[in-house]
């Protein structure tokens, strides 16, 4: 079961680059006093750019700093990213810390195309350079629409070598609901020996049943021997304005990172009644604060609410 802590941080829209969302939060730890927690957000055309908060590491609920421009942004015109970049993971390599984003590309027909980039930032995180100019992983026969939102572990194998391991979001159809075009998105799932060359098969961790018709942004912990995955999902109608259809969040489990048990009642976390997170809670991230697991978590608007916490509880 998780506690909820409660809201920590909504932007107040004066900045260009932020007028609205502060969605996907990240939590890096940068000392023991405090907790940096990178977000993206929109300026006044919805373009994604990713930026941050500092939080007292000793109480989660106070904002000690605003960072006042974006790390990373939109890329040039015609690259797959040129309408926004989206946080999803970081990864500590050295003195380099690893990115890996979303770019959002407009589409006349689908609404938008994603794929998946990888920005470095040599600074202590707070600029990002492009690694290249184009995706890690877009769009393939295993994922036809577009592909988003990695989760991204780097294991170390018996003989030394990295095992570096993704769970990913694959959209597999657009269908226009109500005049609007929908995407269909499970998990899937690839694999690389250097964080940069991925290899997929068209793995499925987390599929469809008869209410999820798409899956946000899956977080892999591993808890002993055990994978554990969070995610948000919904349906594909009335998910906008149905609290019955919207973003909650779930839960599922595997022995070995690949297939997975699903156990979404055995998440731990509702939406509230009548709160900032009351008719969606979606884009979790997971770590370890304090010695206890913590949540981050996006609320209403897919992120426009802001993001807040909950920690897990204490077993009796």
């Amino acid at each position: 079961m998780w506690i909820k802590k409660g809201l920590i941080y909504k932007t107040d829209g004066q900045l260009p680059f932020s007028r609205t969302h502060a969605q996907v939060p990240f939590a890096y730890p940068i000392s023991d006093e405090r907790l940096r927690v990178y977000f993206a957000t929109r300026d006044e055309n919805r373009s994604s750019s990713t930026s941050f908060v500092e939080l007292d590491a000793n109480d989660l609920s106070k904002v000690l700093y605003v960072h006042d421009k974006p790390c990373l942004s939109k890329g040039a015109v015609g690259m797959f990213d040129e309408t926004g970049a989206m946080p999803s993971w970081f990864i500590k390599r050295g003195d380099e810390i690893w990115l890996y984003y979303t770019g959002w590309n407009k589409s006349e027909t689908a609404w938008y195309r994603l794929g998946i980039g990888l920005a470095i930032s040599r600074d202590g995180g707070l600029t990002f350079e492009r690694a290249y100019d184009g995706p890690l992983l877009d769009r393939s026969i295993y994922d036809q629409v577009w592909i988003a939102q990695p989760c991204v572990m780097v294991e170390t194998e018996a003989d030394g070598t990295e095992r570096w391991r993704m769970w990913y979001l694959s959209c597999t159809k657009i269908e226009i609901i109500n005049g609007h075009p929908e995407p269909f998105y499970n998990v899937k799932y690839a694999e690389s020996k250097d964080g940069i060359t991925w290899e997929r098969t068209g793995i499925t961790c987390i599929g469809y049943n008869e209410f999820t018709d798409a899956i946000g942004r899956p977080a892999v912990i591993k808890d002993g021997d055990l994978y554990k995955m969070y995610y948000s999902y919904r349906s594909a109608t009335d998910f906008r304005t149905s609290v019955e259809k919207s973003y909650r969040i779930g839960y599922a489990e595997s022995k070995d990172g690949i297939t997975w048990d699903r156990k979404d009642n055995q998440a731990g976390i509702e939406r509230s009644t009548d709160d900032w997170d009351s008719s969606m809670m979606d884009y979790c991230h997971l770590f370890q604060h304090h010695g206890q697991w913590t949540m981050l978590y996006n609320g209403n608007g897919f992120g426009a609410s802001g993001f807040g916490y909950a920690v897990q509880a204490e077993e009796e």
